[in-house]
């Protein structure tokens, strides 16, 4: 009997302590830090426990948890007809955050599904306002509108939209051969733009350098026609100078010449006519009188005239002043010092040409500035 009444107290003494362990659990409530919980006593909410060791009111206390991390959350896939009637297949990303676990837990029941299902009917209307190109050009508008939107419903359940993304925009198959063939066809129309316009650049820089090299050759011609108009002049000043040199020189030296003498220069002349190989001759009426002359101082003749010398004044008076008549006769140096200035404008002329190759514009503006003297 004895044994019995041990075993019973001690069974009590058991339910006692477990009694007590448990009532002591039930009372300590651990919330962790990314976390914050809602307690409720008998049906009724108490307040918002925060993060570490929270005492309640054993056994009669529900505690309900909520993550206050960032969450996110799959849109599931659906087709969505656009403004200009052209389905697409679209699915997106939410990422969400509880930020006030009193409304999160008793304004809606599940604040994940109802963001969802809100997401997908948001989703549905913005995408049925525009049209598929401003889809697909657009993702990024679309995103920060979903945000706010959503961010806006969500704000009375104590949640906060973070972010939307769009993961994938589907056109329907015939959606996409009708794109692609609007795509090659455009492809091909600016390969046809671009190769048009190459020919057209290809033309122009074939004309303007067939232009250029047509002035360069014009230019060209004339430096070297002025060059040789300029080398011909010279040699012609320098030909009659020096002919007038001879003439000068022969008239001075005849001018001391008297009738002997120039009997004697035309017999000399006859001699050399006849040493000639034709055998043919031709005399001038007046060959008597040469004769007659010459017989006369070969003393043949009956008389023999006097005539005097000519002196240079008597030249001067008949015919003038030999250096106003023949003008100054040009020297050596001269000559050199010409030729110098006439080098030194062939290499001016050389590097103006060179200047108007390295220079288009140059060259078109000495064109008009010569057509325009030209003109004048």
């Amino acid at each position: 009997m004895a044994g019995i009444e041990e075993y019973w107290i001690l069974a009590l003494a058991f339910i006692a302590i477990a009694a007590t362990l448990i009532i002591v659990v039930s009372g300590v409530k651990i919330v962790k830090p990314y976390e914050q919980a809602i307690y409720m006593r008998l049906g009724k909410y108490i307040r918002v426990l925060n993060q570490g060791l929270n005492m309640v009111c054993p056994l009669i206390n529900v505690v309900v948890k909520l993550d206050l991390r960032t969450q996110v959350l799959d849109v599931p896939s659906q087709e969505v007809i656009t403004k200009d009637n052209s389905p697409v297949n679209v699915d997106a990303i939410i990422y969400i955050k509880v930020t006030d676990p009193k409304n999160a837990f008793f304004e809606v029941t599940d604040y994940r599904m109802a963001t969802v299902y809100l997401a997908q009917t948001t989703l549905r209307s913005v995408i049925g306002e525009m049209e598929l190109d401003d889809i697909l050009s657009s993702r990024e508008k679309m995103n920060l509108q979903l945000r706010d939107i959503l961010d806006e419903n969500t704000d009375k359940w104590g949640v906060k939209v973070e972010a939307v993304e769009i993961r994938e925009l589907d056109p329907a198959k015939k959606v996409k051969e009708a794109m692609e063939e609007q795509t090659s066809s455009e492809r091909k129309r600016r390969a046809a733009i671009l190769q048009a316009d190459g020919m057209k650049r290809a033309a122009i820089l074939e004309a303007e350098g067939k232009k250029k090299s047509r002035i360069l050759e014009a230019e060209g011609l004339r430096q070297s026609m002025i060059l040789e108009a300029e080398g011909k002049r010279l040699a012609v000043i320098l030909e009659g100078q020096g002919d007038a040199q001879r003439l000068r020189i022969m008239s001075v030296g005849a001018a001391a010449l008297d009738s002997k003498a120039m009997s004697v220069l035309s017999m000399e002349t006859l001699k050399s006519v006849g040493e000639g190989q034709s055998s043919k001759f031709f005399f001038p009426l007046e060959l008597t009188k040469l004769v007659d002359g010459i017989s006369q101082y070969m003393g043949s003749a009956a008389t023999i005239p006097e005539r005097s010398i000519s002196e240079l004044k008597d030249v001067e008076s008949s015919v003038g002043n030999p250096d106003d008549i023949l003008g100054p006769i040009p020297k050596a140096a001269e000559i050199r010092e010409q030729m110098a200035t006439l080098d030194k404008m062939m290499d001016q002329e050389m590097k103006e040409t060179k200047d108007l190759a390295q220079n288009p514009r140059a060259i078109e503006a000495n064109v008009g500035a010569n057509t325009g003297a030209n003109t004048e």
